[in-house]
């Protein structure tokens, strides 16, 4: 395999917490963001497509996940968030305008940056926007808690039987869903982070409302 397709890991302090991430391939960069309880391989899931093409890839687990350390100080809220995706644009893609792409957290964390600095995105990449700039319900509160909970007081076994309670999906794609659930779940160092996280992600706004969005003059694709 060409050298430029073999992850280069990487390691940088935010405000305190490291974030282990990786780059792959050459030329413009992309930085992609997974969503939360996720890690940096759930987002393209191996694809090296991008790189292949003449991208380089920058990825990174978030704060708390997979094997980045946990918050040292600013909990895991957006401004957090943002806060770490900035260190990692300013290591690793400085002077340029990278496309940010993330996922579900990730999709709203890089919605949030590219409020304060449009100017310095490329394009953005937006797959599973699930937040409206609206307080969370208290029925999804319920559900974040109760993943929170199972996991501080059972570990991986206490976070699937939460999780598979309130699965709603096909039956047919039942067991998918828990395999890799399971299986990307187990790749967090720091669980009790994960946990937190759980608590806070939900709690935190990336913006104030939708009509917020109206004022981004950035190059975006919606992946619904």
């Amino acid at each position: 395999m060409d050298d430029a397709l073999e992850p280069n890991p990487f390691e940088l302090d935010s405000t305190g917490t490291t974030l282990a991430g990786e780059e792959l391939g050459e030329g413009p960069p992309v930085v992609l963001l997974h969503g939360l309880t996720a890690t940096r391989r759930y987002v393209l899931h191996g694809s090296l497509a991008l790189a292949r093409r003449g991208y380089r890839q920058i990825s990174y687990d978030a704060r708390g996940h997979g094997d980045s350390s946990p918050a040292s100080e600013g909990g895991y809220g957006y401004g957090a968030l943002t806060g770490d995706l900035r260190a990692v644009i300013s290591e690793r893609a400085a002077g340029g305008r990278p496309v940010l792409a993330g996922h579900s957290m990730g999709c709203h964390t890089v919605v949030a940056h590219a409020l304060e600095h449009a100017g310095e995105v490329g394009a953005l990449v937006l797959i599973g926007p699930v937040v409206l700039g609206l307080p969370a319900t208290e029925e999804s509160l319920a559900y974040w808690d109760a993943l929170a909970d199972g996991l501080e007081q059972d570990g991986l076994e206490g976070f699937m039987r939460a999780y598979e309670s309130s699965l709603a999906a096909d039956p047919v794609w039942t067991e998918t869903a828990l395999r890799i659930t399971r299986e990307r779940m187990g790749l967090h160092r720091h669980p009790d982070a994960v946990a937190q996280a759980l608590r806070e992600v939900p709690r935190s706004l990336p913006f104030e409302g939708i009509e917020e969005l109206e004022s981004l003059d950035v190059p975006s694709l919606v992946v619904a």
